[in-house]
């Protein structure tokens, strides 16, 4: 740790979460001028990607919810308003926190590959049928997300699941109208859509994407969504909706089983943490990509990231070069724990995060070997929080946009892509194996500030969301933004080997040191490209709750 906290205390005012740093104090332009002001509530908040489902949320907490009933019903109507990016076909995680135990969970909601799906039996499928491995049903693992809807209700929730779906099934019968971001990806996907029946006759009006602004209706979505409240999880994964996705699948040459579905659980899972400061990053471990936070968290607490200015271009270098470093190593230690030995402890380790740091040259920038997934994917993130101060950070995923691009016929069931985010390289610790967990890439997270809860945050979009999660708590711990400001200051995203995109708003000059030191900028002139978050930050001495959510999705935070 670093001796800054009473420098920074000075600056920071005392309601973080309301406050803002001048430029004077700061050195940095600030108050950044955000399109949206905070939302501010003392009996809850929640915030996400759409607005119904956001108020869908709120209800439930005003009805007398809590955050974990608040927050399936959220993601239950972001599975209907926003089918692009999440299903009952894809997986979740979520992180809790529960107050009156002052505890700290973790649930891994996601998937396994089936049990035929050997490296062999793959490659000769692949080979026979000459599929693009990103799409198409060897691409699907078995769907984790409604086992985890589940596994929150039954251990921390209030209500029942016919509760909190309600809401989702109304919009699914009654229709919802389409928003703007979404309807622009929802288009951007017709061809796509096209290519399977099953797909455009559940998401295509006369074979297009319905216009924005229009009512869209999905029967068989909420045929589907009334099944799982009135039968349960085994209507899900032991009853006819397994049944059916396994048909699919076998009409496909397919490797998904009913003892896929029957086998499949969820599992609670220990966050892992780094300190910096007085406040505590948590992630969760793997399969999934939270590791790489902490590592770049622990490499750029080396130098003084305060005292280099917001977004200048050494603010910026070190970021990009922490990230490659991090992201070398989700590429080659990063599986499913069940079934490797994974150096976990050594990778978010201080003593490593030095030896990391060490390898940055301040002054040109390197390829450091950085990871070749993929960067862009298709996620919903919702966070809540209750009038108990119990919060919940939860993502919830189909991976690409629209997954595999199969849709299971008469359920609105979308099937996710994720297994194709297995290594096909043998002796890789995230080579495709049977009953095994995928490498994912969606990660929540929560950080502490002094031991006690203090912000619930998350970003999507595929492999930025590691880079994203330092990016917005370093806005948060070292300029002492709000939770809109953390969320909508420009940011920048490293791609691939040299290659950054920059968000409109870095300043030209800046842009032009990053190049003299040897970064490809792609200089966007629209906001995207580094994924859309929200947020809550809570501030014990008022008992304020304070939500963000950033203007790259159509969504808000709500509170009351």
């Amino acid at each position: 740790m670093h001796c800054r906290a009473l420098a920074k205390a000075a600056v920071v005012l005392v309601g973080v979460g309301l406050g803002t740093v001048t430029a004077q104090e700061s050195g940095s332009p600030f108050p950044f001028d955000t399109k949206r002001s905070t939302t501010i509530g003392h009996r809850g908040v929640v915030a996400t990607s759409q607005p119904l489902a956001a108020l869908a949320g709120l209800d439930i907490l005003k009805k007398g919810g809590n955050a974990i009933d608040a927050a399936i019903a959220t993601a239950a109507v972001l599975t209907v308003v926003e089918p692009h990016s999440t299903a009952l076909g894809g997986d979740m995680f979520a992180m809790v926190y529960l107050e009156a135990d002052k505890r700290l969970v973790g649930l891994n909601g996601s998937g396994r590959s089936a049990y035929g799906m050997t490296l062999n039996a793959l490659k000769q499928r692949l080979d026979a049928q000459g599929m693009d491995r990103l799409d198409g049903i060897f691409a699907v693992s078995v769907p984790g997300a409604v086992a985890g809807w589940f596994a929150l209700l039954e251990e921390y929730g209030t209500m029942t699941m016919a509760e909190v779906l309600a809401p989702a099934i109304y919009y699914a019968e009654r229709g919802f109208h389409v928003t703007e971001r979404i309807g622009e990806a929802w288009a951007g996907n017709e061809r796509k859509l096209l290519r399977e029946p099953p797909a455009a006759a559940t998401w295509l009006v006369d074979g297009k994407a319905p216009r924005i602004g229009d009512l869209f209706v999905n029967p068989a979505l909420a045929k589907t969504l009334r099944l799982i409240a009135e039968g349960g999880r085994d209507a899900f994964y032991r009853g006819p909706i397994a049944e059916a996705i396994v048909a699919y699948s076998d009409s496909k040459r397919g490797f998904l089983t009913m003892q896929d579905f029957e086998e499949h659980t969820s599992t609670w899972v220990e966050p892992l943490s780094t300190d910096y400061d007085e406040y505590t990053l948590y992630e969760l471990p793997p399969n999934g990509q939270g590791i790489a936070a902490l590592e770049m968290v622990n490499t750029l607490e080396n130098i003084d990231m305060e005292a280099l200015g917001h977004n200048s271009a050494a603010y910026l270098h070190h970021l990009i070069e922490a990230k490659k470093l991090a992201y070398a190593d989700l590429d080659q230690w990063v599986g499913d724990p069940d079934a490797n030995e994974l150096p976990v402890d050594v990778l978010i380790s201080k003593r490593y995060g030095k030896s990391q740091f060490e390898r940055i040259d301040p002054g040109r920038a390197q390829e450091l070997n950085e990871s070749g997934l993929p960067e862009q994917g298709d996620t919903v993130y919702l966070t809540v929080m209750d009038e108990d101060h119990n919060a919940v950070s939860f993502i919830y995923s189909i991976f690409s946009s629209f997954g595999s691009g199969l849709v299971v016929p008469d359920t609105g069931i979308t099937l996710q892509n994720r297994a194709a985010l297995f290594s096909l390289e043998e002796e890789h610790v995230n080579v495709v194996a049977p009953h095994k967990r995928p490498f994912h890439t969606i990660i929540p997270a929560m950080a502490f500030k002094n031991g006690e809860f203090f912000m619930s945050f998350g970003v999507m979009g595929g492999a930025v969301q590691p880079q994203q999660h330092v990016q917005v708590f370093l806005n948060v711990v070292e300029f002492g933004m709000n939770m809109q400001q953390a969320l909508e200051v420009p940011r920048i995203n490293h791609d691939r080997r040299m290659t950054v995109t920059a968000e409109p708003g870095i300043p030209l000059a800046v842009l032009a040191e990053l190049e003299a030191m040897g970064h490809e900028l792609r200089r966007r002139t629209e906001i995207g490209g580094v994924g859309g978050g929200q947020g809550i930050l809570f501030d014990r001495a008022t008992g304020a709750m304070v939500g963000g959510s950033s203007h790259h999705k159509d969504g808000m935070a709500v509170a009351y």
